[in-house]
């Protein structure tokens, strides 16, 4: 009677276990998703309000403050001045403007990377603002920009 008596009880222990860990588990994994959703949100609003404050408000400061420390080597404040000045002398362009969203991860979870492309309908013509931004640690950057002005007619 006794080594039944302890099958019983050691099997109870087992299951105990197995459900404490299955709801570790599903717990683990709902915060993961719920972060990536989260992190994906938050990287679609600041690409949109990357191409806005550019585009729409010509904001010199805000852009250079969202470079990344090799965005900054490639783009020098001469060339970010250039870049708004030609996007001043363009005006605003047509609303809504078209945006391309692409999130990326590194890894399933973590390391989001954003690539936007924004076609921009100017009484100039045609012309596209393309972004690459990230967030490394607590604060998105942006790592590239790349301006292709509307053709001369």
């Amino acid at each position: 009677m006794k080594k039944l008596n302890y099958r019983s009880n050691t099997s109870g222990q087992v299951l105990v276990i197995l459900i404490i860990l299955v709801i570790l588990v599903g717990g683990g994994l709902w915060l993961l998703v719920t972060h990536k959703q989260s992190v994906d949100k938050e990287a679609r609003a600041f690409g949109r309000e990357i191409i806005t404050r550019v585009t729409v408000n010509h904001d010199a400061a805000f852009l250079a403050n969202h470079l990344s420390p090799q965005a900054r080597l490639d783009n020098p404040p001469l060339q970010q001045e250039e870049l708004m000045t030609k996007l001043q002398q363009l005006g605003v362009p047509a609303q809504p403007i078209q945006i391309d969203e692409r999130i990326t991860w590194e890894s399933q979870f973590f390391e989001p990377r954003g690539f936007f492309t924004a076609h921009l309908n100017y009484p100039a013509g045609p012309a596209t603002l393309e972004i690459a931004f990230d967030r490394p640690v607590s604060k998105w950057q942006l790592l590239n920009i790349t301006f292709t002005p509307p053709r001369a007619r």
